[in-house]
C-alpha cells in the first residue's frame, strides 16, 4: 500500500492548525534616515519608536510625535523642541518626541502613517492634511497681531478699469463677480506659481466670477508685477499682497505710482499664515489638554522663548478648521492640484 498520500494529508492538516493559530504583527514604517539617496523623508532628533495600532498613543512605545518645519534642524532649533516636548511630558505624562522632516510633503506623509501628531503646516500643507482628514487646526500663528491677509486685484487708470474700492472707508464698493468682470479676456500678471495673494486666491476669485483671462505672465515677485502694470505692455491686471505699491523702492522710483496703478478689488483677509494642528489620531481629549498645555508653556519666559526659536512662534489665536473655509472654498476654486503646491 502507497502510504504518501496519507503521509502528505497529515502534514498539510499540522500546516494548516498552525498557520491558524499563528499571529503576525502589523509592521509600520518609523521615519529613518538612509544611508544614501533619495533624501529621507524626516530625520528623527529623538528615536521614536514605530507606531502601534495596539500600544495607547502617548505611552514610550508609541510616542506622541512633536515635528519641528521642514528644514529647522539647526542645533539650537532641535534643542528648543526636545524642551517643548520635555515639558508637555512632564505637564501631561505622556512620552513626547522630536522629529524634523525635510519638506511639507514628507511632513503630510508622516501624519498620515502616525509619525507626526503635533505639526506647524504652511497653508497649502495644512489645507492637504485637512482633506485627507488628517489634522485639526488649533492655533493660528500671527503676524503684526492678525492671523490672516488678504489680497488685491490692480489695474492700472490708463487702461481704462474702473476701481471698486473705496479706500478711504476701506472696502469694497461691488460684490467681485461685478467688479472682475472686466479683466474678461485681459492678461493677468501673477507673482509666481506658489503665491497664494499673488496668484492662487486671485485665480480662485476669477474661477467663481467666471471670468476667462488671457494666458498670464509669471514674473517672479509682487513688486515686479506692480512694476509690470505700471511699465504697460506686459499685461493688463495684476494681484499682489495689500498694499505692494508702496514698497520702497517702488515709491522712490515711481512718486505718482498709487495714482496710476489702482486697487480694483480687495480681497479680504482669508489666508493663513502657518496653522498649528494636531493629528486626528489624537483623541479629543488629548488634542484640548495638549492644546491647553500649549497656551501654559507660552506663559513662561524659556517656554516662549522655545517656541520662537523652534517655529518662529511670536503670537497665537485660538482656531478650528472652519476658521479656514473661505481660504479652503478659493483654493478649490483655482482648481489647481494641491499636490503641487505643497513642497
Amino acid at each position: 500500500m502507497n502510504r504518501t498520500p496519507v503521509v502528505l494529508t497529515i502534514l498539510l492538516l499540522i500546516g494548516a492548525i498552525f498557520l491558524t493559530n499563528c499571529t503576525f504583527p502589523r509592521v509600520n514604517v518609523a521615519l529613518a534616515t538612509p544611508t544614501s539617496s533619495p533624501a529621507p523623508a524626516a530625520t528623527p532628533t529623538d528615536t521614536p519608536t514605530s507606531p502601534s495600532t495596539t500600544v495607547e498613543l502617548g505611552l514610550a512605545e508609541n510616542p506622541i510625535i512633536l515635528a519641528l518645519p521642514p528644514g529647522a534642524d539647526s542645533a539650537e532649533q532641535v534643542a528648543a523642541a526636545r524642551l517643548i516636548a520635555s515639558q508637555f511630558t512632564e505637564r501631561t505624562g505622556y512620552t513626547v518626541v522630536t522629529v524634523s522632516p525635510d519638506s511639507y510633503t514628507s511632513l503630510v506623509d508622516a501624519i498620515e502613517h502616525g509619525n507626526a501628531h503635533i505639526v506647524l503646516l504652511e497653508p497649502y500643507a495644512y489645507e492637504l492634511a485637512y482633506q485627507r482628514d488628517l489634522v485639526r487646526a488649533v492655533y493660528g500663528l500671527m503676524q503684526e497681531g492678525e492671523s490672516l491677509y488678504g489680497a488685491q486685484f490692480l489695474a492700472t487708470r490708463k487702461g481704462g478699469f474702473e476701481s471698486f474700492y473705496d479706500d478711504v472707508a476701506g472696502e469694497n464698493t461691488e460684490p467681485a463677480d461685478v467688479a472682475l468682470a472686466q479683466f474678461i479676456e485681459k492678461k493677468p500678471c501673477w507673482s509666481d506659481e506658489m503665491s497664494p495673494s499673488g496668484y492662487v486666491v486671485p485665480l480662485g476669485y476669477l474661477n467663481e466670477s467666471l471670468v476667462v483671462t488671457k494666458p498670464a505672465a509669471f514674473v517672479e515677485g509682487h513688486p515686479t508685477v506692480v512694476r509690470s502694470l505700471y511699465a504697460s505692455g506686459i499685461c493688463d491686471f495684476g494681484a499682489t499682497y495689500v498694499d505692494a505699491r508702496k514698497f520702497p523702492s517702488l515709491e522712490d522710483e515711481f512718486p505718482d505710482l498709487v495714482e496710476q496703478v489702482i486697487v480694483v478689488w480687495q480681497i479680504p483677509a482669508i489666508i493663513p499664515y502657518e496653522v498649528l494642528a494636531f493629528s486626528t489620531r489624537m483623541p479629543e481629549g488629548m488634542r484640548e489638554l495638549f492644546a491647553a498645555q500649549i497656551a501654559a508653556i507660552l506663559q513662561t519666559d524659556n517656554g516662549r522663548e522655545a517656541f520662537r526659536t523652534a517655529y518662529g512662534i511670536e503670537e497665537l489665536q485660538v482656531v478650528n478648521d472652519g476658521f479656514y473655509a473661505e481660504f479652503r472654498r478659493y483654493v478649490r476654486a483655482s482648481a489647481l492640484d494641491l499636490t503641487t503646491l505643497v513642497k
